[in-house]
């Protein structure tokens, strides 16, 4: 699923291209995408309407449009926003064409139609999945060090399933978090009230580095996910244990373990990490 990195870097690549442009028309071609509202409402009250901006909340997609509406997009597994001219076929997987002026199209592509679109009103994000329930955006100026450190008290999961917990902390998936635990030297098994002080800082400043190397690489990709222009990511040529069981930790030359933590499959050094 694209994370932060990813979803941002899609963000800005749509808000260069597409910013000023209006929605003329809808192709639907599989309405299970379409999550909020009915199909019919969906085209109906989207067609006219100008994409004034593009926001991100965690891994949502945020289009703000006139007429006080937003057109929240929810790629998940393999979702992809791609924009590109009219003329370029697309294949089977292209599930809804937002067909735009100057000749250009936003099209949603979703191997796996995991993904969901939702039409709300400016605000209200009540309809659209778990949206209105995320956690403080990690890099935001006002997610402070403290506010990090209060939100961990008293809290008994592991490290690992605390940040994967989109309402604890939003935008965290499974690469960034193995990589954000690995640069802080912090086992993934550990309780998340177990840590010091100086382990608290370590992880705070490792999660926003991460996630700020992984925007400036364009993401990361391994097999689905491509930004706004269809092109690959670059930051899994820079991954230290995300998939990296069975080599050599960069660090100490330990063996890198795979092992299921919190349900998912996790890359960590257990001599470094601890």
């Amino acid at each position: 699923m694209p994370e932060l990195p990813e979803v941002e870097t899609i963000v800005r690549g749509l808000r260069s291209l597409i910013r000023g442009y209006t929605i003329e028309n809808l192709i639907i071609r599989a309405e299970s995408l379409v999550a909020y509202p009915p199909v019919k409402e969906f085209q109906e009250v989207l067609k006219g309407k100008t994409i004034e901006d593009i926001d991100r909340r965690g891994k949502y997609i945020l289009l703000k449009l006139s007429g006080g509406k937003t057109l929240v997009v929810h790629l998940r597994m393999t979702g992809r926003l791609l924009v590109l001219a009219r003329e370029v076929a697309y294949d089977k997987h292209t599930h809804i064409i937002f067909q735009l002026n100057k000749g250009l199209d936003l099209r949603f592509h979703d191997v796996r139609k995991f993904g969901r679109v939702y039409l709300v009103a400016d605000g209200d994000y009540r309809p659209a999945g778990g949206l209105q329930n995320l956690g403080p955006e990690p890099l935001a100026p006002e997610f402070t060090l403290g506010d990090f450190s209060k939100a961990l008290k008293g809290k008994k999961a592991n490290i690992k399933s605390l940040l994967l917990n989109q309402s604890f902390i939003a935008g965290l998936g499974n690469i960034y978090t193995d990589e954000a635990l690995f640069a802080a030297a912090i086992s993934p098994e550990r309780s998340a009230d177990s840590l010091k002080e100086d382990e608290v800082e370590a992880l705070y400043d490792s999660i926003r580095l991460v996630l700020q190397k992984g925007i400036a690489a364009g993401g990361t990709s391994f097999s689905d996910y491509r930004d706004a222009r269809g092109e690959k990511g670059n930051f899994q040529e820079e991954l230290q244990v995300y998939q990296q069981g069975g080599q050599e930790c960069p660090r100490c030359g330990s063996i890198i373990t795979k092992k299921k933590i919190a349900g998912r499959g996790t890359h960590y050094c257990p001599n470094c990490q601890k």
